[in-house]
């Protein structure tokens, strides 16, 4: 019997011949991301008294949910995390102007094909977009394995996904996940791995297998995975790590899967979650209409240049409806870059856009926040009640374009029914 992503990447990373899903092994991840809360681990460590890291090359800082500070409180656990990054030499170490700290660290080459790597966020699985088994835990994991280099995890059994392409019109990878989860809810994929198969993965864009592994989480999968092909080759060698620096790991064509999902991208519609949970699913008619107060445009689902560039394209020439705000938190740093070279950042600015500076911004509840009453539409992976502000608050789930196009009207906004030379739709 073939073996799964899951199956072959765990046994690499614990140095055995195979593994088998329900088995337990001891794993050595290649990287070790914490981001701003990295203060616990740092403490943690303080009182085991703990004075060495197993192998500080491998573990990542980003202080990227809350930056800047708002608070002196925050501000101190800022200057701690940088403080025990320069005396313990953690290279990877990046500031609160970075941004998000995935995209970061894919931005920079950190993040390679057949990597197991575990981060203090439960979004880490967007690391399958290059072909790594990422996954969130807690903090007291990550301190452990700074102090070990180790880590037990339990080889998850694996769902295939197999979607074949291309999208309807208007659709996007966040409609398909979105629609997902809809149809297996936010515990239809719990510690499972999800394997992405299907034309329309292949040769598919980075950013939209980001989206697709980062969303996979919101399913309560371990691993996401999507198999590196000459996409995400060329990828890296723009950042200069080539293939021999890395060990590409594929399924078996005889793997054998728990549960295969079959997906017919051509009848997609646009999707929306709506409060307040991200299974909450529904098709854009059953939702458009109601109206706005805030439109936020980012997180690590998608604030990627290729999602400002979609949503430039829809406002480019327009105005944001009056009495609506529209915030843009670029994902990092290099986006906003290039996003200013290009003239998407005029683009959305003429519109009426406000701009954040790069990093979690609003989907971690720092800033954009609302009050009694209001209601977001987000391109964020979560709509819990209260995430955003009020709890008496309602946040709306969808892509870019939905976004956008929202934008303009003031209302949720099938982008498919702006025409063009009226309103150009992405």
């Amino acid at each position: 019997m073939g073996k799964t992503f899951a199956e072959k990447v765990l046994a690499e990373a614990a140095g055995v011949p195979v593994t088998t899903a329900g088995e337990v092994v001891n794993v050595y991840p290649k990287l070790i991301m914490s981001h701003v809360a990295s203060w616990r681990c740092i403490r943690t460590i303080e009182k085991m008294g703990v004075d060495k890291l197993y192998d500080v090359d491998r573990i990542a800082m980003v202080m990227d949910h809350i930056s800047p500070a708002q608070s002196a409180k925050i501000a101190a656990d800022h200057k701690l995390c940088r403080e025990f990054a320069k005396e313990k030499k953690v290279e990877k170490f990046y500031d609160v102007n970075a941004g998000i700290a995935h995209v970061v660290l894919m931005e920079d080459g950190h993040v390679r094909p057949g990597m197991v790597i575990i981060g203090t966020d439960s979004h880490s699985t967007i690391y399958g977009a290059l072909g790594a088994a990422g996954t969130g835990v807690g903090f007291s994991e990550v301190t452990a394995t700074w102090v070990t280099g180790y880590l037990w995890m339990k080889v998850p059994e694996s769902i295939k996904v197999n979607i074949e392409g291309p999208l309807a019109p208007g659709t996007s990878a966040k409609d398909l996940m979105l629609k997902l989860l809809g149809d297996l809810t936010a515990d239809g994929a719990t510690y499972y791995s999800v394997e992405f198969h299907g034309s329309y993965v292949n040769g598919l864009s980075i950013s939209e297998r980001m989206t697709l592994c980062n969303l996979a989480m919101e399913l309560g999968a371990k691993f996401a995975y999507v198999r590196p092909d000459e996409v995400v080759r060329d990828y890296l060698r723009e950042r200069g790590v080539y293939p021999e620096d890395y060990n590409e790991i594929h399924p078996d064509p005889d793997a054998e899967y728990v549960k295969t999902i079959e997906v017919d991208g051509s009848k997609l519609v646009p999707q929306v979650a709506a409060p307040h949970t991200v299974d909450n699913v529904k098709p854009i008619d059953e939702v458009k209409g109601i109206k706005v107060d805030q439109v936020f445009i980012g997180s690590c689902a998608n604030a990627k240049y290729e999602d400002l560039a979609i949503a430039a394209n829809v406002l480019k020439g327009k105005k944001v409806a009056p009495g609506v705000r529209l915030i843009v938190t670029p994902a990092s740093k290099n986006i906003m870059n290039r996003i200013v070279e290009d003239g998407i950042f005029q683009t959305l600015l003429e519109s009426g856009a406000l701009f954040t500076n790069p990093g979690c911004g609003g989907c971690a509840g720092d800033g954009a926040s609302m009050a009694d009453g209001e209601v977001t539409l987000s391109t964020a992976n979560r709509n819990f009640q209260g995430r955003m502000g009020s709890y008496h608050s309602e946040i709306y789930l969808a892509s870019p374009e939905v976004a956008a196009a929202t934008a303009i009207r003031g209302e949720i906004t099938d982008p498919r029914e702006l025409t063009v030379g009226e309103e150009v739709a992405g």
